[in-house]
């Protein structure tokens, strides 16, 4: 899509034309946020963004659309009651039947109706070429899930084999087995009735690091069953798909390079963290929402190329349309850092950039370090016209983190201080326009959302906000995302806001939040 400087300044502009001519006197403090809806997206089946899948009711020719690639397999299939029936030879048997191809950043699903006597039915993930196999599957005996298996082969050595029993009271009948990749590490879990279960989860990034690029380009997706004598199964499915996770956070409006939100086709534009576990299993995501209600859909999946072979899940980015160059570019945190390869990163700040519009679908955009020191987070920047400078807010890491201002000639590279860092704990830095003015804003771990100065980071205030997402029980370090709103909306301004509610079952570390949650915000007498 080609946007041109003209409508750009309409859509991105438009919260600044439609204040009253005292807009330059609006101050932060004195919004009212009032919250509105609350969700939380776990494995929305309605929000997948499809890749791959195997649906036994569309299939007119199984052997030619889903071909067996296990040789002398044990196991006839059919197509039956708009499933597919598999049942054994005399001796029992195995198959694997191939779905599509591999994303080491996707979900993967096996719906399973139903199923008689002893065996397992599973999804492999396997490069035929050097016997690298990384194998989920669900054990049953007596026609009763027992177990989850996983593991891990590679060179055609076993490498990593791990069970664990499914919970209590799990349901004998349509079930889904479900691994959630993020290409260093695997969920493994089990739905029934909407309901997903935590069963097991494994790191496997010492043995196989799946970010490379020419190792999961060769890899394929397949449905692998066992089954004893006299066993039999119907499947419903599998399918691969990028998803919003189990949890959302880190929520940021993509922007032009001066910070005023994307508006366009109706919808504002957000990048918000899909959860995975700890780190660094999340992913970057993609949402966008009409502002007018509580419409958020899930858009796609960034990840990030330093050129080195390696595809990385990054997160806390803040993207931007370049209106002069047309390039979308931004900065994002460089966790991948924490996978665990040995290979000696470091995290830091990333500038990155994309011709292609990242907004949708799976998205690749280039990635290098800024070159500033430190294991920084969180970066938000804008073009100060004025000043002529680029100026980057970040939560800097020292003995906790805390918000300061850095500012340069160039969006992606040669940073120095400007102001800060604070004093206090900080995290999801953002500067925001209100009226004629820029602020900065950041969450705080002491059940505050402040509000300073721009760009020398004074005191002026803190949010107002009823019912905050937070209470007694959970963490209060959230990120404000407030973005003004032309006129004609219910609000002048919202702001989209997570909690920190783990979900249930990971072991720690776990960064699995959160909800979100929409507010309005209202001046007085306005």
């Amino acid at each position: 899509m080609t946007i041109s400087r003209l409508p750009l300044l309409l859509l991105l502009g438009s919260s600044l034309a439609s204040l009253p001519a005292t807009a330059d006197e609006v101050r932060p403090d004195q919004i009212q946020f009032r919250r509105q809806a609350a969700t939380r997206m776990v494995f929305d089946a309605a929000q997948n963004i499809p890749l791959a899948s195997l649906r036994p009711a569309k299939v007119v020719d199984l052997d030619l659309m889903h071909p067996e690639l296990q040789p002398d397999s044990g196991i006839t299939w059919e197509i039956k009651d708009g499933g597919l029936a598999g049942s054994p030879k005399e001796a029992g048997g195995a198959s694997l039947r191939w779905v599509g191809g591999f994303n080491p950043f996707a979900t993967y699903d096996l719906v399973i109706r139903s199923a008689q006597g002893d065996g397992s039915a599973g999804m492999k993930f396997l490069d035929s070429s050097d016997g690298t196999t990384l194998t989920a599957s669900l054990d049953f005996k007596d026609g009763k899930p027992s177990a989850i298996a996983w593991q891990v082969t590679t060179g055609g050595k076993q490498v990593i084999a791990k069970n664990w029993p499914v919970p209590a009271g799990t349901s004998a009948k349509d079930l889904t087995l479900r691994a959630q990749m993020s290409a260093v590490g695997v969920n493994l879990l089990l739905e029934s009735s909407g309901t997903s279960v935590l069963v097991g989860h494994s790191d496997f990034a010492k043995h196989l690091d799946l970010r490379e690029r020419e190792k999961f380009q060769r890899m394929d997706f397949a449905v692998a069953t066992e089954l004893k004598p006299g066993a039999s199964l119907l499947l419903d499915g599998a399918s691969s798909s990028l998803t919003p996770g189990s949890g959302q956070a880190d929520i940021r409006a993509i922007t032009d390079e001066e910070g005023a939100p994307l508006l366009d086709e109706g919808r504002l534009w957000f990048t918000i963290t899909v959860r995975g576990r700890g780190l660094p299993h999340p992913l970057q995501g993609v949402f966008s929402l009409n502002p007018s209600v509580f419409d958020l859909r899930f858009e796609g999946i960034i990840v990030f190329d330093m050129a080195d072979g390696l595809l990385r899940n990054e997160l806390a980015s803040h993207l931007f349309r370049d209106t002069k160059s047309g390039e979308w570019r931004g900065w994002t945190t460089g966790f991948s850092a924490l996978g665990g390869t040995g290979k000696g990163e470091e995290k830091t700040i990333l500038a990155v950039s994309s011709v292609r519009d990242p907004r949708r679908g799976f998205s690749i955009m280039k990635a290098r370090p800024i070159g500033l020191s430190g294991a920084h987070e969180d970066p938000h920047g804008v073009y100060d016209e004025a000043a002529g400078k680029w100026r980057l807010l970040v939560c800097e890491h020292g003995k906790t983190y805390r918000a300061g201002m850095w500012e340069s000639d160039h969006w992606d590279r040669g940073f120095t201080r400007l102001a800060g860092p604070v004093e206090m704990d900080s995290t999801g830095t953002m500067i925001q326009t209100f009226g004629e003015k820029r602020f900065a804003l950041f969450g705080s771990a002491d059940r505050k959302i402040y509000i300073r100065t721009y760009p020398d980071l004074q005191p002026a205030g803190e949010l107002n906000v009823t019912l905050p997402p937070w209470n007694d029980q959970n963490g209060t370090r959230i990120w404000p995302n407030v973005i003004p709103l032309p006129e004609g909306y219910p609000a002048p301004y919202i702001a989209l806001m997570m909690d920190r509610a783990n979900f249930p079952g990971m072991p720690k570390p776990n960064w699995t939040y959160g909800a979100l949650y929409l507010y309005h915000g209202h001046l007085p007498g306005r």
